[in-house]
């Protein structure tokens, strides 16, 4: 038996989410009957993190393990081949040690969240953004994410449908910059609660259009009460970028600081 890691790519749009379930299509779902066509083998495949319907993955890892000798560029080929045309790819195959685990080993995970931040519709990034049409004040929705920074009780931040044993996370690194009409939010952590990132997008959003102040996110969160939540964004613009193991070297585009990009 041999264990592969994988890093998988994919739209959100048509998938019920990453994991497999009984209403609709799901991303572990297609890798899974891929690897059945392949190797003749009922595998599951184990994530760094489930995502929601809609959401999207640029490089989510995940592992599954193979009775069949076959070599992980021939797997990673025969995967890729099998999944078409559904918009899942395999990025990247390895063989990894048997006591890896794609979610019980991961140190930290990363989301990327897209804004466009114009009136016109959205026509190539449908389904792909946020298409926020009022002004946002992108240096104030960073001045909000440095808020949630550090170790809190995200209870307000928590879907009522989540079945995490505790609300306390520590988020380790927020940041929120423009770049033209886009307005990126980047944030890291060990782990997230269900509905987390979008529920504080959705504040800092908020926040960018000055229905908020900071001081009013700080207090929502403060409050550890989902009655006090804001705005929860829709996960069309909601991106899982990376997994981070022991061994893997922290990179980040962009400081802390929030850059305003407009000319």
């Amino acid at each position: 038996m041999t264990r592969f890691a994988l890093t998988v790519e994919f739209d959100g749009r048509p998938f019920m989410g990453w994991q497999r379930q009984a209403h609709g299509p799901s991303v572990q779902q297609a890798i899974e009957e891929a690897a059945l066509a392949v190797t003749g083998e009922q595998v599951v495949v184990h994530c760094a993190g489930r995502t929601d319907a809609g959401v999207h993955g640029l490089g989510m890892r995940a592992h599954l393990d193979i009775a069949k000798p076959i070599g992980a560029f021939r797997l990673s080929e025969a995967l890729n081949a099998r999944l078409r045309p559904a918009p899942v790819a395999i990025l990247d195959c390895i063989e990894v040690p048997e006591d890896f685990h794609a979610r019980f080993s991961c140190l930290a995970r990363s989301y990327e969240y897209r804004i466009v931040n114009r009136r016109s519709p959205l026509t190539f990034e449908k389904g792909l953004a946020w298409q926020i049409p009022q002004p946002l004040d992108a240096a104030a929705m960073h001045a909000g994410a440095q808020r949630l920074v550090g170790a809190h009780d995200f209870t307000t931040f928590r879907s009522a449908h989540c079945q995490a044993a505790s609300p306390l996370k520590s988020i380790d690194w927020f940041e929120v910059v423009r770049d033209g009409e886009r307005v990126i939010a980047r944030v890291e952590a060990r782990s997230f609660l269900h509905h987390q990132v979008r529920s504080m997008i959705g504040c800092l959003a908020l926040v960018g259009m000055g229905r908020w102040s900071v001081d009013d996110l700080d207090d929502a969160l403060r409050a550890a009460d989902r009655e006090r939540l804001g705005l929860n964004a829709p996960p069309d613009g909601l991106f899982f970028v990376r997994a981070l193991y022991a061994g893997d070297r922290l990179k980040r585009d962009a400081s802390s600081t929030c850059v305003d990009q407009r000319n």
